[in-house]
C-alpha cells in the first residue's frame, strides 16, 4: 500500500483510536466498527477518500458524508466466492436436515427422517451485486431456476431467468421456494423483508440471509418459523450481533445460525490489500475507481465492480 501512495504517511489506527486519528487523515482505509464523528470529519474538510475494506457501508455513510465531496469505495464482490460458499453451507445444511441429524448424532440416534432437494428448486435472489452475481454462477450446476430483483434491472446476468426491479420483491417472494438475501443495508432495505414478504413465500419455503440482519424483520421471521410456514432459515447475519442469548431464533431446530463469517477468507488480508493498493493508485492518478459508490444508494453500479 505504501508503494501505491508515494509521499503519504501511513497511520495505523486501532478501532479504539479511529475516531481520533481519522481527523488527521486525507484518506481512510478500513472498516470502522466504532462510532466515528463523521459530522466533525466532514466539517473539518480534510478527508477526501474512503476505501472501505467491507462491502456494507452503513458504518460510514452518515448523512453528512453522503452530502459531502468525499469519495467512497467499497469492497463489494471481493469475497463473493466465500459468501457463495457460506450460502451453500446454510442452504444445503437446511435442505438435507443437518441441524436435526446433528442433534441426533449428539444423542447417538440413528433415525432416518425426511430431507429436501436443492436440484430443481425455484430460487429468488434479492440483490445482484458482486455476491448475488457469483451466487448465480455457483447455483447453476444444481439445475435450479433463478429469478432476482435489483436496483439496476437492466444488468441481467446470464443464468437469471428474470431480473425484476427492486420494487417487485413481493412478486419474487411469491414465486420463490428459496429466497436468498444478498442486498446492502440502507434506508430502503432496512426491514424490507417483513411479514408481508415472508408470508408471500410459498408454504414450506426457505429464507437465507447473507446480507445484513437489519434487512429482515426478525419478529415476523420467528412467527413464520413458529407457524411452520417456513421450512427453515439460514442466517449468517442477525439484527443484533452478537445474537442475544434471549433471542427465540436459537430455539428453532430448523434454523442454522453462523456468526457473520460469510466474508471470511484464508487470503482475506492479501486480497483486500490488492484491491486497496489498486484503488489508491487509481485515485492518486485520477483514473476511474473500482467499486466507487453511489452514496445515496449505498452501493456501486454493477459496471464498476471489482473482479478479483
Amino acid at each position: 500500500m505504501k508503494a501505491s501512495a508515494p509521499g503519504f504517511d501511513f497511520i495505523e489506527a486501532t478501532q479504539e483510536t479511529i475516531p481520533h486519528r481519522i481527523m488527521d487523515a486525507d484518506i481512510f482505509v478500513g472498516h470502522a466498527k466504532v462510532p466515528v464523528p463523521w459530522d466533525d470529519v466532514v466539517r473539518q474538510g480534510r478527508l477526501k477518500f474512503i476505501q472501505s475494506s467491507a462491502a456494507g457501508l452503513d458504518h460510514c455513510l452518515s448523512p453528512s458524508v453522503i452530502d459531502s465531496d468525499i469519495v467512497v469505495c467499497s469492497a463489494s464482490g471481493l469475497f463473493a466466492n466465500q459468501v457463495a460458499e457460506q450460502t451453500l453451507a446454510l442452504l444445503i445444511g437446511l435442505l438435507r436436515g443437518i441441524p436435526i441429524f446433528y442433534r441426533q448424532w449428539q444423542r447417538r440416534e440413528f433415525v432416518r427422517r425426511p430431507t429436501d432437494d436443492l436440484h430443481g428448486k425455484r430460487v429468488g435472489i434479492v440483490g445482484m451485486g458482486g455476491n448475488g452475481r457469483r451466487l448465480v454462477e455457483v447455483l447453476q450446476p444444481f439445475r435450479v431456476t433463478i429469478r432476482a430483483t435489483d436496483y439496476f434491472p437492466e444488468e441481467k446476468p446470464e443464468g437469471v431467468q428474470q431480473l425484476l426491479p427492486h420494487t417487485e420483491l413481493l412478486e419474487l417472494a411469491a414465486w420463490s421456494e428459496i429466497l436468498i438475501l444478498t442486498l446492502p443495508l440502507n434506508a430502503m432495505t432496512r426491514g424490507c423483508v417483513n411479514g408481508s414478504i415472508i408470508n408471500a413465500l410459498p408454504q414450506g419455503s426457505y429464507l437465507i440471509n447473507v446480507a445484513r440482519g437489519a434487512c429482515v424483520a426478525e419478529s415476523d421471521l420467528c412467527e413464520a418459523l413458529q407457524s411452520g410456514h417456513l421450512a427453515g432459515a439460514g442466517l449468517d447475519v442477525t439484527d443484533i450481533e452478537p445474537l442475544p442469548e434471549s433471542s427465540p431464533l436459537w430455539n428453532f431446530s430448523n434454523v442454522l445460525i453462523t456468526p457473520h463469517v460469510g466474508a471470511q477468507a484464508k487470503l482475506r488480508t492479501d486480497d483486500t490489500t490488492k484491491l486497496i493498493s489498486e484503488n489508491l493508485r487509481r485515485y492518486l492518478s485520477g483514473r476511474s475507481l473500482y467499486n466507487i459508490v453511489d452514496k445515496k444508494l449505498g452501493f456501486p453500479h454493477p459496471s464498476v465492480l471489482y473482479k478479483p
